[in-house]
């Protein structure tokens, strides 16, 4: 049984639904997970044009019409129900961005493309169920992982080489990934889901592949996700343990809250080092300097922001170019997703973000789990990945970024099991 494993969950044995929607969620997960440019390291400073690129366009748009009539065919008009309320009402104020923005052409299309690949996650899982989407999603980042090892001793690229703007990224891996930093968040998904995932010979080939994925995490040197993927690790054993019932998550809770008062009053008791710290502008690889940057820019406009996507990979047209000097300004990334929301779309737009994207999952996450087994536990820690992630990463609302895609599968099966729940009472 599920149950005899603390971290495991069974996954449906056969796929279900028809070969059409199975094909297209994997034609989208390839897309999202290799891309279209495997092994191609990321430039110094990359063109305005990369996100408009018109073969990754024609691909994602060839994808979802084929996921979205595939649930069409399913649930009629009634698929529309696979996109929440607070996540429309989000993705809707993106687009508007472009109505002051002062590139709206560059909105539109990157606005339009969020859309389209929010929209394909959320409607295959509804279409093919969350355990399916799960199962096939687990074992195409298995497939990743071998071949981020096989590419190591035969590809060049496979790591970071001679010439990077830090000299500290030379040597590390990044497999098929353009930087360390994707390559190392993509071994600690892989390592959460083997690890909360029943996989033959009473677990041993799912450890056996989380061990093998945070090998390459460690030799990725990618310190943001190997923290993260510890602190997720517990919060998904201690959501396992502790919501079972109404008295042990009572008793999780107090203890929680004692941790966290006990963080408080070491941050306190140590607020002048801390704040030295994050006054230097070397610190957390360059990340202070583009913090204060963010912090000023968003003093100066706290409702609406600079537009959509406006902060990524725009050189000189980055609403941070006036606040921001010497190598700072080839900066491509905010490495703060709450902050570059906050440039982006805003005080308004961050509200509406962290109504869809955090509230709404831990409303659905904190219903007791008495169905036994780890999926919720599982969907937990994703989650808490996720939101820390972003603390030290950029990856809400940006793009195909590998964190964003297993936020929404994480808001996509919450969402399908409460539904499924709700209609079977199971």
């Amino acid at each position: 049984m599920a149950s005899d494993y603390v971290l495991s969950y069974d996954p449906p044995r056969a796929v279900e639904h028809g070969l059409l929607p199975t094909l297209s969620f994997l034609a989208l997960l390839l897309l999202i997970f290799v891309g279209l440019d495997a092994f191609s390291p990321l430039p110094s400073q990359a063109p305005q044009t990369v996100q408009g690129d018109w073969v990754r366009q024609i691909a994602y748009l060839g994808v979802a019409g084929l996921i979205a009539l595939c649930a069409i065919q399913r649930f009629g008009f009634g698929a529309l129900r696979a996109l929440p309320v607070s996540m429309g009402l989000l993705l809707a104020w993106c687009l508007a961005s472009l109505l002051w923005a002062p590139q709206p052409d560059l909105v539109l299309r990157r606005a339009g493309l969020e859309i389209v690949l929010v929209g394909s996650l959320l409607l295959s899982v509804e279409t093919i169920g969350p355990a399916t989407a799960f199962l096939l999603w687990r074992w195409l980042l298995a497939g990743i992982l071998l071949m981020n090892f096989l590419s190591i001793p035969l590809i060049a690229a496979a790591r970071h080489a001679g010439g990077e703007i830090d000299p500290a990224l030379v040597g590390n891996w990044r497999g098929l990934y353009g930087h360390k930093n994707e390559a190392g968040a993509v071994c600690a998904l892989t390592a959460i889901v083997f690890l909360f995932s029943k996989t033959g010979w009473r677990n041993w080939i799912g450890i056996a592949i989380a061990a093998a994925a945070c090998a390459f995490l460690a030799m990725s040197h990618s310190k943001s996700s190997a923290g993260f993927l510890v602190i997720a690790l517990a919060c998904g054993l201690l959501y396992q343990i502790g919501w079972r019932d109404g008295l042990s998550r009572a008793i999780t809770l107090a203890a929680a809250a004692i941790l966290l008062a006990g963080l408080v009053s070491i941050t306190l008791l140590y607020a002048a080092p801390i704040a030295r710290l994050l006054q230097d502008p070397q610190e957390f690889t360059g990340r202070a300097a583009i913090w204060a940057a963010e912090l000023r820019y968003i003093a100066d406009n706290p409702l609406l922001g600079a537009g959509f996507g406006t902060l990524t990979d725009t050189g000189s047209q980055s609403p941070l170019h006036g606040y921001v000097t010497g190598w700072m300004g080839a900066a491509a990334h905010g490495h703060n997703g709450y902050l570059q929301i906050l440039v982006t779309i805003g005080g308004i737009g961050f509200i509406l973000a962290m109504l869809a994207l955090v509230w709404a999952p831990m409303r659905r996450l904190w219903s007791l789990n008495l169905n036994g087994g780890a999926f919720r536990p599982l969907l937990a820690a994703l989650f808490v990945f996720a939101i820390l992630h972003n603390v030290m990463e950029s990856d809400f609302l940006e793009s195909d970024s590998v964190v964003w895609a297993a936020l929404l599968l994480v808001i996509a099966a919450l969402n399908t099991s409460a539904r499924q729940h709700s209609l079977t009472g199971r």
